[in-house]
C-alpha cells in the first residue's frame, strides 16, 4: 500500500478522535477548549463554536478515511494505521485536556474505605 494512503488513514483517525469531544460538548451545550478560544487551545469556546469545529473535524476525517484510497475495515493494513491514529491522538488529547479539566490527577478516594479492586 502507498505510504501516503497509510498516512491519510492515521491522520483521518486523529481528526475523527478530535471531533468527538467537540461534537459532544456542542450537543450538550457545554463550553470546551478550542483553537478559537483565548488563549488559543486553553480557553473555552461556546458550544456552538465547538459544534462547528467538531463537524469540520468530522468532514476532514471522512475525506481522509473514506475518500482516500479504499479503506476496508476487514483489511489489517488499513485498520492498524487508523487504530494507531485513534490511540496516539486520544492519549495526547487526554493528557492535554486533562490538565485543564482535572483528568490527569483524579481526586483520592474520600470514602475512607480501602479500594479492593
Amino acid at each position: 500500500m502507498d505510504w501516503t494512503i497509510t498516512w491519510s488513514y492515521f491522520i483521518g483517525a486523529a481528526f475523527l478522535t478530535n471531533a468527538m469531544p467537540h461534537l459532544m460538548s456542542g450537543v450538550m451545550g457545554r463550553t470546551f477548549q478550542s483553537p478559537f478560544a483565548t488563549p488559543r487551545g486553553v480557553g473555552h469556546s461556546s458550544s456552538t463554536v465547538n459544534m462547528v469545529w467538531g463537524f469540520f473535524n468530522l468532514v476532514v476525517a471522512y475525506v481522509l478515511l473514506c475518500r482516500t484510497g479504499n479503506f476496508d475495515l476487514h483489511a489489517t493494513a488499513d485498520v492498524v494505521p487508523a487504530g494507531a491514529g485513534i490511540l496516539i491522538s486520544g492519549v495526547l488529547m487526554a493528557r492535554r485536556f486533562g490538565r485543564f479539566n482535572g483528568g490527569n490527577s483524579p481526586p483520592a478516594n474520600r470514602s475512607g474505605a480501602a479500594d479492593n479492586a
